[in-house]
């Protein structure tokens, strides 16, 4: 048995030794051997040896070793040279990867065609990964006309051959109804089979699936399971979801200490939501000692990286002296920046601002606009506040000023982090 080396898929081909002649095959049996001993060099030499004579697993495997930089210096180029002489010799798998390299401009100039051409090639004899790569292409309009019918098909066939991925979208697919007709218990399916094999994002879509009942019947304890798997493979979002249940005690028992734990773990890995809500947690003693300056600066990563929630959080340490040296200054700012992306209690925070002249110069103009902003907030609570303090200030104001801010209001737009 003929192997190739790959570093996704290994693929096995039964080849006649009288193809390259007895001599050649003995020494790509010894190449082989070699390789399995980690005797890369030794390999390289023996698989450069048969390559020459026109052997394409042996061209192939020439290729991995280039592009793994194993008994040779690591060369994406050769790699490129080495695929694409057993590619024209039909090796499916040398085709695949050929496609991958132009895909992804490895020692080539980047080119979707040329990919899309060699993953056709490859998939038209059956390799699953190419078949995966083409969906894909057709999928996102990459080197072929974008085309969600022909992306299902693809992903249908590389699905059925067990590939993870492809099982993946293909239930992306089914979920939005791109490409097939929209079926949630079809989504299921293939997430199911796609989380089976251990791709955390179909298990993190499994759990919100069966945390909203699409497809499946609501089951919060399923859904824990389903997150806590992905959230394992450090699947951020899974990660955050896990804590809010674990916090809410929604799905699983409460427990503020594995609530803090998980959202420290998206935390770290920079997930702005998990490190605002782990500031929240050092502010309120939950799970972790209160610590105010901790708070403070798990807010200030979370702000930085344009989370509104936390830039009005950080708004509210400078504007008390939360952990910090009271600062109304440097609180607008922030009660600013998260407003203007459409936060309400920062739109109605700053109305207050604006009110009484704290950080800014008093402006009641401006001071109803964002009231006003505020009160268009589906959240009822924030909506009775803000409608109050409108009552309040437009005492204050002429019609002509009431107008204005109504003109102000009408013309904001939300602006991006």
């Amino acid at each position: 048995m003929r192997k190739t080396l790959s570093q996704s898929v290994a693929v096995s081909l039964w080849l006649l030794a009288s193809s390259v002649g007895l001599a050649a095959a003995d020494d790509f049996q010894r190449a082989q051997n070699a390789f399995e001993r980690e005797n890369f060099a030794a390999a390289a030499a023996l698989y450069r040896s048969v390559a020459e004579q026109g052997d394409a697993d042996a061209q192939f495997n020439m290729g991995q070793m280039y592009h793994q930089g194993r008994g040779v210096l690591q060369n994406d180029g050769e790699a490129v040279a080495w695929y694409r002489r057993a590619a024209l010799q039909g090796l499916d798998v040398a085709q695949t990867n050929l496609g991958w390299m132009y895909e992804n401009g490895r020692g080539v100039p980047q080119n979707y065609t040329e990919a899309a051409v060699w993953y056709r090639r490859a998939a038209l004899q059956g390799h699953a990964v190419a078949q995966f790569g083409l969906g894909l292409a057709y999928l996102n309009g990459q080197g072929v006309e974008q085309d969600p019918i022909e992306a299902a098909d693809w992903f249908s066939r590389a699905a059925h051959r067990g590939v993870g991925m492809a099982q993946y979208n293909l239930g992306v697919l089914y979920f939005e109804g791109h490409g097939v007709v929209q079926d949630y218990n079809l989504a299921v399916v293939w997430y199911l089979r796609a989380a089976d094999q251990g791709i955390a994002i179909a298990q993190y879509n499994l759990g919100v699936m069966y945390s909203t009942g699409q497809g499946v019947p609501t089951d919060k304890s399923v859904a824990a399971a389903w997150y806590q798997r992905a959230a394992e493979q450090d699947f951020t979002s899974a990660q955050k979801n896990l804590a809010i249940m674990y916090f809410d005690g929604d799905g699983v028992s409460q427990n503020y200490v594995q609530a803090a734990a998980w959202y420290r773990r998206a935390a770290e890995q920079g997930h702005p939501h998990a490190q605002a809500a782990l500031g929240m947690m050092y502010f309120e003693g939950h799970g972790v000692p209160q610590d105010y300056a901790r708070a403070l600066d798990w807010y200030r990563l979370a702000a930085d990286q344009g989370d509104p929630q936390a830039q009005n959080l950080l708004a509210v340490m400078y504007h008390r002296g939360y952990g910090v040296t009271q600062d109304y200054d440097e609180a607008v700012a922030w009660y600013q920046r998260a407003a203007d992306q459409g936060e309400p209690q920062a739109q109605n925070s700053l109305g207050f601002r604006y009110q009484n002249g704290e950080g800014v110069t008093r402006d009641l103009v401006k001071a109803y606009k964002w009231f006003s902003l505020s009160a268009a907030t589906p959240n009822p609570t924030i909506k009775v506040i803000a409608e109050r303090n409108i009552d309040m200030i437009a005492v204050m104001m002429n019609s002509t000023q009431i107008i204005e801010a109504q003109r102000l209001a009408h013309e904001w737009r939300p602006s991006r982090p």
